[in-house]
């Protein structure tokens, strides 16, 4: 019988020849990644266990992101105790203010996350890098506390579903309107615990970028992890990038899968998730006309070069609809520069946005964006929860890049073809 692709990995890291859904393994981890708001609480439990040192200071990551610039002074403090940690310990991926990003960008840019891994995170968006054909998942912060000290983390090998993309992709559908129609199908806990691995000659052609996308949102359906089998369009992205040997896996073609679903893209329309979950999904043209009061185009999910280009082709030489605030956060201080340099930030300031430095920012509620009670905005981000954005009473609509950047303009939830 043969083994999924995370299976494989799954085996590796536990040194073993095989493995089955439900076991219980304790694996080496490639990577152990923590930012500025759970990193401070793995620091505490590390400290609790009186090591001298962390198991790899080359393997350990951690990025200010969240709070990042700091603030306020408990953000400021946050971030000084995972300095001044990094400093002690030596730690090498230590990404400054002005060298850092958005940290599930920033990662795969830096050939820190690599094929065939197997990387945990204090975030639960560190699934995005199955993009990469690795195994990743978020972890709690003691989760990480241990695996700095040990190299080591326990797993319980997830079952996993297979989905199949096949069609041909229309205009302005991408990684995350294939990715919100899977969630909208199966819900946000249709794949608790579970791999979901995307495949198919839809997923064969897709690019780098949307593939990142797709991974990131596997935990919007309460996967384990999310998984792209490696291919060309992955090694020419890592290659150049690594820093270290890395190893690719594929499902066997007599893998057991718990569910495979299929969806022909053919006919579909650009996705927008509703207030207050991801899986309250509808078709673009079904909620056109909805009126906003903001909009935010980046994070780790669709804050890439390609979300921007596609964000700038639609803005350029138009307006930002007056009583619309747009925000733009680039996911690199190197995304932040390519895009510069390429225009797409000029287009964007010159119709009217605020452009900030890489920084996870409203996403989660932290600064630069929180809205108040009443308004609504529509969001490239990964969560639409109640409160997500600012105050209970606000609401957030996803999108994709190219809904994001039509709206903006008209003032209105707009499809991009109406304005393109």
């Amino acid at each position: 019988m043969g083994m999924t692709i995370t299976e494989k990995i799954l085996a590796a890291h536990a040194d073993r020849q095989e493995v089955r859904p439900g076991e219980l393994l304790n694996c080496k981890v490639d990577v152990v990644l923590g930012n500025d708001i759970t990193a401070p609480v793995a620091i505490e439990e590390f400290e609790k266990l009186n090591m001298d040192q962390v198991f790899d200071p080359n393997r350990v990551v951690i990025v200010p992101d969240h709070f990042a610039p700091n603030k306020d002074i408990k953000s400021a403090e946050q971030t000084k105790r995972i300095r001044d940690f990094s400093r002690k310990h030596g730690i090498v991926n230590y990404f400054e203010i002005g060298r850092m990003g958005i940290e599930h960008c920033l990662l795969p840019q830096e050939g820190l996350v690599l094929p065939g891994d197997l990387v945990i995170g204090a975030d639960s968006h560190t699934c995005t890098y199955g993009a990469l054909g690795a195994f990743s998942t978020g972890v709690g912060s003691t989760d990480m506390a241990a695996a700095m000290a040990t190299g080591e983390a326990w797993f319980k090998v997830p079952e996993t579903i297979k989905f199949v993309f096949y069609g041909e992709l229309p205009p302005w559908v991408g990684g995350k309107d294939l990715i919100l129609r899977v969630i909208g199908d199966i819900g946000v806990d249709g794949a608790r615990y579970m791999a979901m691995e995307f495949t198919g000659p839809v997923i064969d052609t897709l690019s780098i970028d949307n593939r990142f996308t797709m991974a990131n949102m596997a935990i919007e359906a309460g996967g384990k992890n999310g998984i792209i089998a490696p291919d060309r369009i992955t090694l020419d992205y890592v290659q150049g990038r690594n820093k270290r040997p890395y190893k690719v896996y594929a499902s066997d073609p007599d893998a057991v899968y718990s569910q495979i679903r299929e969806y022909d893209v053919t006919n579909m329309e650009p996705i927008v998730a509703l207030p207050h979950l991801p899986e309250n999904t509808k078709k673009v043209s079904e909620v056109a006309g909805t009126s906003i009061d903001q909009v935010v185009i980046g994070s780790c999910t669709n804050g890439r070069i390609e979300d921007l280009a596609i964000a700038a082709g639609i803005i350029k030489g138009k307006k930002v609809h007056p009583e619309i605030r747009l925000i733009v956060f680039p996911g690199t201080q190197e995304i932040y520069l390519e895009a510069l340099r390429k225009g797409y930030i000029e287009a964007m300031i010159e119709a009217g946005a605020a452009v900030s430095t890489p920084t996870c920012g409203p996403c989660l509620g932290g600064h630069m964006g929180i809205l108040a009670k009443g308004e609504r905005a529509l969001a490239t981000t990964n969560r639409n929860f109640k409160g997500r954005m600012g105050d209970p009473a606000s609401e957030v609509y996803l999108s994709s890049p190219a809904v994001a950047a039509a709206s903006a303009i008209t003032g209105k939830i707009t499809p991009p073809w109406e304005v393109a």
